[in-house]
């Protein structure tokens, strides 16, 4: 067991910083990998950003670092004070928001309380869900695709029929944090929302009650690898 999940982290960390690191989950010896810090100072102001926001659909070969990758989960969801407020407003402090990234080295699910990510499993299933989002080429051609997922039963406790309303608003927010943060990384992303959902929903497995939301292919600029 140690070696295959060995074997994952070596895999997962190829071009990674020095300060990103792997340990085994002591709760299920689910594989997990630990994210760098993230930065809260840009060489980009936001209104910049906004400015150089646009739906990048063609993307270079080359893979993103895990430090990019820790930069734009916590842009997504991560958390920001003591008391557990996020990146993205959330309706009752429920975060119904659950975020994960398929990348070729396999699926990982998104913890934001300690910033680490969970490792699903080493398949490479950027061209099912490309398949799953109606054969949109950005989703198999990206170095990286985010799922944002919404699990309604967290919020329909306190706000009832309104529930999946402030859901999918929710997720409009972490979605405009990502992409956004993909601009200041100098990357290029595009949100789709045209998609399968039960074909995602089987192709990650997610759990009961988790309902796709949208998937955002994220790479680098076709100039970056010229």
């Amino acid at each position: 067991m140690r070696l295959l999940i060995w074997l994952l982290v070596v895999t997962a960390c190829a071009g990674c910083g020095s300060s990103s690191r792997t340990v085994e989950s002591t709760k299920d010896s689910t594989p997990i990998i630990e994210l760098s810090p993230p930065s809260t100072q840009g060489d980009l102001s936001l209104e910049e950003t906004l400015a150089g926001r646009r739906s990048v659909r063609e993307y270079g070969e080359s893979p993103l670092s895990l430090d990019e990758l820790s930069q734009l989960l916590w842009a997504a969801q991560g958390v920001t004070a003591d008391s557990g407020g996020r990146t993205a407003p959330s309706a009752g402090g429920l975060y119904p928001l659950e975020v994960y990234v398929v990348t070729a080295e396999g699926t990982h699910h998104y913890v934001p309380d300690g910033h680490y990510l969970e490792t699903l499993n080493d398949a490479d299933l950027r061209m099912e869900l490309m398949s799953a989002g109606l054969d949109q080429s950005a989703i198999g051609d990206a170095a990286a695709v985010f799922v944002i997922a919404g699990v309604v039963s967290r919020t329909e406790a306190k706000y009832g029929d309104r529930a999946e309303r402030y859901m999918i608003l929710e997720a409009g927010h972490a979605a405009q944090n990502l992409l956004l943060q993909a601009v200041a990384l100098g990357l290029g992303a595009v949100p789709i929302g045209a998609f399968r959902d039960d074909e995602v929903q089987g192709t990650l497995a997610l759990p009961d009650g988790s309902q796709p939301l949208y998937l955002i292919p994220v790479g680098r600029l076709v100039s970056q690898d010229e």
